[in-house]
């Protein structure tokens, strides 16, 4: 007999987790939708030359690679956002521009499993492709609020940066040349802490007083608003230039539109991904800081150029919908409570048979999740079924209509279907 075991990473789904995370992405989807942005959808290989050295070192490492049966060197997708510009260049004509899509599938990564983190897990991305304003910015962003707001998310931050700012505070310390570098050791900093990315840019930079000074530019935010921040970093930087002005662009359209209560300026964010040119942005759950970014993501300018010679601008971002989810339920969120499999299951006696399947039918065509149970046997197991499922209601026909509240173990006897629709709609 072979072990049932599931590799180190990876994990099955039961329907008390699916249901939610449907839910979820259900709530999503109208949220996406309602800004005009469309689905897509690519494979989950691709050719290894296609994904490798997009998105940084670290990356690369993570991705899991392999030959197929024609020994071809193919790669597992780590991100949708690479697929995404691939997908961009193979299909430009046929899309019309500025592009908006959103795409909600599994990515792979090879990186240590823990908690609310794995090696397969769903990514939720949406992005505007073929323009580069602060309108396209600001959509992104505004998307990203309102989609917390429809999942009855309280308490979220969202950390902005933009990386062209830094890159000018880095040329001006004549540090260019190494932004990379810095760039991905400044995004550590919250999982090794300030003391060890001050060694590593240290390393990095062969002086103290250099590695100082960055990190004077990445705290410049601490305790400060929005606009005193930016303030800061532009005195640091010794003058406004186009990567301020887009700051203050994407802050003046959150004001007037009333967001801005959930964004703050955030130099130390960078994103450890290498495709990003402009703005990024990092998101936290107010209560678990622990857990890290749930939403993330940025600009990137130049990606598309890797596959084609058409100029296509783009930013975006991604949901981690399982580290959302295991936050989620650290928070008990009410949102993770509501995982039934129908609302009400239907049982018959006797002869009932066909009234029970028509009662269905009028219960479904009203919108109430039915489910009719198949087979003969005790109540015990008509209970057992109700109880994992999470049913909270059953009706039993015979051929005159029960419905039992399993909750509050109160029965009706109704005298036709539309008073059994009555009773579950109210």
């Amino acid at each position: 007999m072979i072990e049932p075991i599931v590799l180190k990473g990876f994990r099955d789904s039961l329907p008390k987790e699916e249901i939610p995370k449907r839910k979820i992405i259900n709530t999503l989807e109208k949220v996406f939708q309602s800004y005009g942005f469309v689905p897509i959808d690519t494979p989950v290989l691709e050719y290894s030359s296609v994904l490798l050295g997009k998105g940084g070192g670290e990356t690369d490492k993570q991705v899991f690679l392999f030959k197929d049966n024609g020994s071809r060197d193919v790669a597992m997708r780590f991100d949708l956002t690479v697929p995404f510009a691939r997908f961009l260049a193979s299909h430009t004509a046929e899309l019309a521009f500025p592009f908006k899509r959103y795409h909600i599938n599994k990515v792979w990564r090879g990186e240590k499993p823990q908690k609310g983190r794995y090696r397969e897990f769903i990514q939720c991305d949406f992005d505007i492709v073929g323009t580069d304003n602060a309108q396209a910015d600001y959509e992104i962003l505004s998307m990203m609020d309102n989609s917390f707001s429809a999942l009855n998310i309280k308490d979220y931050t969202f950390h902005l940066s933009h990386r062209g700012l830094f890159n000018s505070f880095l040329e001006k310390i004549e540090l260019k040349d190494k932004s990379v570098e810095i760039l991905r050791t400044v995004d550590k900093l919250r999982k090794i802490g300030s003391d060890e990315v001050k060694k590593l840019l240290i390393e990095l930079t062969s002086s103290e007083e250099k590695a100082n000074l960055i990190l004077s530019y990445i705290t410049a935010g601490d305790n400060k608003s929005f606009e005193d921040t930016l303030s800061s970093l532009v005195a640091l930087v010794g003058e406004e230039n186009e990567s301020s002005k887009r700051l203050r662009d994407i802050y003046s359209l959150l004001v007037n539109t009333g967001l801005e209560s959930h964004f703050v300026l955030d130099p130390s964010i960078t994103r450890g991904l290498d495709y990003y040119t402009g703005i990024v942005y990092e998101t936290f759950l107010d209560e678990l800081p622990q857990l890290g970014s749930v939403c993330s993501g940025g600009r990137y300018n130049d990606l598309a150029n890797l596959y084609t010679k058409e100029k296509l601008p783009g930013v975006g971002s991604s949901i981690g919908l399982d580290r959302l989810l295991s936050g989620l339920e650290e928070l008990n969120s009410p949102l993770l409570s509501s995982s039934e499999s129908a609302d009400v299951l239907v049982i018959y006696k006797e002869d009932s048979l066909i009234d029970a399947e028509k009662a269905a039918k009028a219960l479904r065509k009203e919108g109430i999740k039915t489910d009719v149970y198949l087979d003969e046997g005790k109540m015990k197991k008509v209970y057992d079924y109700t109880e994992k499922n999470r049913i909270p209601y059953l009706l039993t026909v015979s051929p005159s209509l029960s419905l039992k509240n399993l909750a509050t173990r109160e029965i009706k006897e109704l005298d036709n279907i539309e008073e059994v629709i009555k009773k579950l709609k109210a």
